[in-house]
């Protein structure tokens, strides 16, 4: 049986589509179609559904995905470990949310970069977790951070850590609502006081104030801004509350610079997911990669 035709087969079950396996392969649509009809042909039988929106595989076709999938991933892990040993540099094409990659995941990243005969070139771009999930399907990115779990079979996400998301506010503030304003009245102690966000829905707040008050945040952003960094300096020059991630934070509630208005006994958490595409780990540069960040993790809090 024709390898050709097989990794053809097995990135079309993964990604669900012909248009988009085409596009993994650097293939044209009709050259996908025209090499799976060969290996149903070959084999006597069909091996996906068409329907209005991509693929569904049958039995026959999840049965040979299984058994194929293993062996050609290792084929691929062969190959690129050659190319490694002949090339001294390749290149890392990583995708995710602005502040986290920065802040977290470039620092350790980076270390890779100068890993003597074993160096990658890196290339980050940012944005929100969709556009990084469809860069990574699309064959853009090579290792995406983000903070939804994707579903089906094409990416394989693997969790990485959890961050804390605390209330803050510049100090005077915190004294016009007074120690005991929140204990005593919840969150309409905090009707009054200006809002800093990344986005007009209130993403952080509104998620805060349903894990926290069970209920919705009344006062619209007074001040939007989509950087969480700028968020945090917004609200410490004394714009108004916000809703950060303590790893974000934290120096700044050390110096003073912003305070905690709230400390509730079971703090909001969201978690971040390594993303890849379903097999690529099989390529040495991803794989230092991921296991870099997963090892950086543990100590991340």
């Amino acid at each position: 049986m024709d390898l050709a035709l097989l990794r053809t087969f097995v990135t079309v079950h993964r990604a669900g589509s012909f248009t988009r396996a085409a596009a993994l392969l650097g293939l044209s649509q009709p050259a996908v179609t025209s090499q799976i009809r060969t290996l149903e042909r070959q084999l006597g039988r069909p091996l996906f559904l068409r329907q209005a929106r991509g693929v569904t595989p049958t039995s026959i076709g999840d049965e040979l995905a299984h058994k194929a999938a293993p062996h050609l991933d290792a084929l691929v892990e062969i190959a690129e470990s050659g190319l490694e040993e002949d090339s001294s540099l390749r290149t890392l094409h990583l995708a995710g949310p602005p502040e986290f990659t920065a802040e977290r995941a470039l620092p350790v990243l980076t270390e890779l970069t100068g890993e003597d005969g074993r160096s990658i070139a890196l290339r980050a771009s940012f944005g929100t977790a969709e556009e990084a999930l469809e860069g990574l399907a699309a064959g853009h990115h090579d290792l995406a951070i983000c903070t939804a779990r994707p579903r089906g079979a094409l990416l394989t996400a693997t969790a990485l850590c959890d961050e804390e998301h605390v209330l803050v506010a510049a100090p005077r503030w915190a004294e016009r609502i007074g120690s005991g304003g929140l204990r005593r009245t919840g969150p309409s102690a905090l009707e009054r006081v200006p809002v800093v966000e990344v986005h007009e829905s209130l993403p952080f707040v509104a998620r805060y104030w349903a894990s926290v008050f069970d209920s919705r945040p009344v006062a619209p952003a007074t001040v939007v801004v989509p950087d969480l960094r700028a968020v945090l300096a917004c609200a410490a020059a004394g714009a108004g509350l916000a809703v950060l991630p303590r790893y974000l934070c934290g120096d700044a509630l050390g110096r003073g610079d912003v305070v905690a208005l709230h400390e509730p006994t079971v703090p909001p958490l969201r978690t971040y997911f390594l993303v890849v595409r379903t097999g690529t780990l099989a390529m040495p540069h991803i794989a230092r990669a991921h296991e870099r960040l997963e090892r950086a993790a543990a100590d991340w809090s």
